[in-house]
């Protein structure tokens, strides 16, 4: 009972065990993700406007009702062009040194999801338009309207933005309804909502890569005829590298790393070369892999030269698949899909 009269020691083990929650459920997690995620190639940073627009989207409370974040569902294939995933929220960064930045991918979509917006609707006038009265653009809208982000002046100066409404819902005001400074950023930022564009098999050049048929011995059964007839590390290049990188190390939170990877290191290569052939879907920790073999119509000889080269590439030490292996476990998949 001492303990707990002596105030001291309450308020010590208080903060102590505060401390300790903290670190383990807010900071320690927040830089596992940080070091675990980074952003897709080709995404590109906020610019100076979009990030000013984004603190309006908070401050107006447009993430109550949408979301940014396209579930692997049927119904979520209207939103964008692919399922979210981490790396696409990769590049947020602290707001200012006392705020840290806001993902904002919501939990209720009263309205449409948000993630692709700037592709889906890439209207500057629309926008515009449609932040002044929603209903002028979608009749059983049921968004507030947000007059207050705009001003109606008698003249238009340079740089300035007008837009037109319909007189149904001018309701009585005869001078320019024009966007002011917070309605301009919030459209940049609504405008930067597109999806990072991922990888596409269903487009593979064949001149990236030179065969060798004169060499290669289909029917050999050995990884090395396929070795000398073609070239592994091309044909990864082609098919593979965009996504797990040169290095193998993939990109976190998009592609997983073939460096160290259990499946591309597991002596049975039965679970790889369906993923090779098929596709992948790993969620909720990376993107959906699509089936590579099959959009570019690989043999059992290019599987096996792609695959060796990853059992054996970045210290990786496996066995050598022969084709005659692949090609066998390429036809007992087929068989179990029926095709």
């Amino acid at each position: 009972m001492e303990y707990f009269n002596d105030h001291k020691k309450l308020f010590i083990t208080a903060f102590a065990l505060f401390f300790f929650l903290t670190m383990m459920v807010a900071i320690l997690p927040a830089l596992n993700n940080q070091k675990n995620n980074k952003p897709l190639p080709g995404s590109e940073p906020l610019t100076a406007d979009a990030t000013a627009g984004k603190a309006v989207y908070v401050k107006n409370g447009c993430v109550a009702c949408h979301t940014q974040q396209v579930r692997n569902v049927e119904m979520d294939k209207v939103w964008g062009s692919r399922p979210g995933i981490a790396a696409d929220y990769a590049g947020n960064e602290r707001t200012d040194f006392w705020r840290n930045t806001a993902t904002l991918m919501g939990t209720e979509r009263t309205g449409p999801d948000l993630a692709n917006i700037g592709v889906r609707q890439p209207s500057v006038d629309w926008h515009l338009l449609h932040l002044y009265q929603p209903r002028a653009v979608v009749g059983q809208s049921i968004m507030p309207a947000y007059p207050f982000l705009f001003e109606v002046k008698n003249e238009i100066q340079p740089g300035e933005t007008e837009i037109t409404v319909p007189d149904e819902f001018r309701k009585g005001i005869k001078g320019k309804i024009v966007a002011s400074k917070e309605a301009m950023q919030l459209v940049a930022y609504l405008q930067s909502l597109k999806q990072t564009k991922l990888y596409d098999t269903a487009s593979i050049p064949k001149f990236l890569y030179k065969k060798k048929p004169e060499l290669a011995k289909a029917g050999s059964g050995t990884a090395e005829g396929v070795e000398a007839g073609l070239d592994g590390a091309a044909l990864y290049s082609t098919h593979c590298q965009s996504c797990h990188q040169a290095n193998g190390m993939g990109l976190p939170g998009a592609f997983p790393a073939l460096k160290g990877s259990k499946i591309v290191l597991d002596d049975n290569p039965e679970l790889l070369v369906d993923i090779v052939m098929n596709g992948y879907d790993p969620r909720p920790e990376y993107a959906v892999m699509p089936g590579v073999g099959q959009a570019a119509n690989l043999t059992a000889e290019e599987i096996s030269a792609i695959i060796n080269h990853e059992r054996t590439s970045w210290d990786n030490n496996a066995r050598k698949v022969p084709p005659a292996e692949v090609k066998k476990i390429m036809e007992m998949l087929a068989k179990n899909k029926g095709i």
